[in-house]
């Protein structure tokens, strides 16, 4: 049962694989961004953000399964909107600490 917005990984070949590593490696880069500056600030929030900059290479990485054939569809399409929740609720919970640990500071 594929939707339009959801086609096939095999139908596109090439292309889909280019896709799929440029966003693997920008998933990676970024994440390797967001690892050395917690390691730089050794703070929770920087730990949340690197963690929501990992599930940008989870994505990838589950794409990748797919065209691979070890990830069925209907998994597949879960998994993106599982990570999706999972990234918003980092990027959320990191504004969240944040904003607490400067009131905390400030009083």
């Amino acid at each position: 049962m594929n939707s339009v917005l959801h086609i096939a990984p095999g139908a596109h070949g090439v292309a889909y694989a280019l896709v799929v590593a440029l966003g693997g490696l920008a998933g990676a880069a970024l994440l390797g961004l967001g690892i050395a500056a917690f390691l730089r600030r050794r703070s929770r929030s920087y730990l949340l953000v690197a963690l929501a900059l990992g599930t940008l290479a989870a994505r990838a990485g589950l794409a990748g399964a797919t065209a691979f054939g070890l990830v069925g569809a209907e998994t597949h399409h879960f998994g993106e909107h599982l990570l999706d929740v999972v990234m918003a609720g980092l990027v959320v919970a990191a504004v969240y600490y944040a904003r607490s640990v400067r009131t905390e500071a400030s009083s």
